[in-house]
């Protein structure tokens, strides 16, 4: 039979109320017993009930203050308040201070004393009260302030990285669709001339839907996974284009491991066919080259064809490129396309050097 002891913890509002006014009583323990004689049984007596004087006051107020709120208030409003009630726990604190004492005096020493003369013993025990009082309530609403400061903080935070990843979730999802549709439609043109190669086609895409499926969580993807699922898709398209497409692919080796964002050369390589080697009667090369540059990637894409600036401009894909790449590396990242001489465009991604080292 298993036994479960429950565990007990002081929390940290109590810690510091017991040490605190531990620590303060320790002043009132010396004075009673080097200058009033208490002795050291009634010194700790002493002790103890100015611990419990001063945590059952302060506990107290912070229970009407949480009642009331007033840690929600503004700065001025709180103040308006605070200000009363720290006099009020201070004539408070005196009064029952006092009381303590006439009642040690009268019914322990068995001494005379007056009662009002007692009660009205003001110097310096309202004065000491002002001053803890002041300590404690301003040190606990400004704990409280503070707090507040660091959760709203963090919930700012919190919301902000949910909106980024939202955008980049909708940003993902409309390059995705785009993929679809343009492999679609090369099955679609095999289907009746070469059912064979469109077959073929079929497992490509399905391979290619099944790795983007498994890569779909990911903002990033290692360059040796994107560059599978492009020569999964270059190959899907030779089905279509046969000796009119070719891939040159030049990359360092130690880049294989870099990551980048998912679908972004993939997305370069779809332009390319479909503006450039698709619009020209002996299609073309298309050249992927991978460098490093310092600390950044340079990913250039290259393929022969004439750049339509408003095109380019419009694009959905380009311009959810572009925008991937500012959500996810701010300034560090950019995106250019140019044109170069002898009708060839040049598509450019520069990215910061990362690595997966679990790959």
């Amino acid at each position: 039979m298993n036994v479960h002891k429950k565990k007990y913890t002081i929390s940290l509002y109590w810690k510091c109320q017991l040490i605190g006014w531990g620590i303060v009583s320790v002043y009132w323990a010396y004075v009673v017993y080097s200058r009033d004689n208490y002795g050291v049984f009634y010194t700790l007596v002493n002790y103890i009930l100015d611990i419990l004087l001063g945590v059952s006051l302060t506990h107290l107020y912070r229970a009407f203050a949480l009642k009331l709120g007033w840690s929600k208030l503004p700065i001025n409003n709180l103040l308006v308040r605070v200000i009363p009630s720290i006099l009020f726990l201070a004539v408070l604190y005196a009064f029952l201070g006092n009381v303590k004492w006439y009642v040690y005096w009268v019914y322990i020493a068995e001494e005379h004393r007056d009662l009002l003369a007692a009660l009205l013993y003001w110097n310096p025990i309202l004065i000491t009260g002002l001053r803890l009082m002041s300590i404690w309530i301003l040190a606990y609403h400004l704990y409280h302030y503070y707090q507040k400061e660091v959760r709203t903080a963090k919930e700012n935070a919190q919301l902000s990285i949910i909106a980024k990843q939202a955008q980049l979730d909708n940003l993902s999802a409309q390059l995705n669709p785009h993929f679809l549709f343009n492999s679609l439609n090369s099955i679609k043109s095999l289907v009746i001339e070469n059912p064979k190669a469109a077959r073929r086609a079929i497992d490509l895409l399905s391979d290619l839907l099944r790795s983007s499926l498994y890569e779909k969580d990911d903002d990033l993807i290692s360059i040796k996974n994107e560059l599978d699922l492009v020569k999964d898709y270059i190959e899907l398209e030779k089905l279509r284009f046969e000796n009119r497409l070719h891939l040159e692919l030049t990359i360092e080796e130690e880049l294989y491991k870099a990551k980048i964002p998912t679908l972004s050369i993939q997305l370069l390589v779809e332009n390319a066919i479909k503006h450039g080697i698709d619009k020209s009667i002996d299609g073309g090369i298309v050249c992927i080259d991978i460098t490093k540059q310092n600390a950044q990637i340079l990913i250039r894409v290259q393929n022969p064809g004439i750049l339509q600036l408003h095109a380019s401009s419009k694009g959905v894909g380009l311009k959810n490129l572009k925008e991937r790449l500012q959500i996810q590396y701010k300034n560090a990242a950019s995106f250019a396309l140019k044109q170069l001489e002898n009708q060839t465009v040049l598509a450019t991604i520069t990215l910061p050097l990362l690595e997966d080292e679990n790959i």
